[in-house]
């Protein structure tokens, strides 16, 4: 098991790496490194025990950058 930084809600050093989130799919929560307090439910960067608020949202806009950019490029040269 990795070795995650305390929980900054209840500082519990127990986590567990999330697989899957609504946000990012499968890929952006180990981008992150987003992890999951076992002991209170706070999700927040294993590697930093910091929010990953900033980087979901970063995330979430290059993402929505990308699919809008495919789907110019798609209009264009279909």
């Amino acid at each position: 098991m990795p070795d995650y930084k305390p929980c900054p809600k209840c500082s519990s050093v127990g986590a567990t790496k999330v697989g899957y989130t609504w946000w990012g799919g499968i890929l952006g929560p180990s981008l992150l490194t987003h992890v999951k307090c076992d002991n209170c439910g706070n999700a927040f960067n294993g590697k930093t025990g910091q929010s990953n608020t900033i980087g979901i949202i970063m995330y979430s806009v290059v993402m929505l950058v990308v699919v809008v950019a495919v789907l110019v490029a798609l209009r264009l040269f279909l």
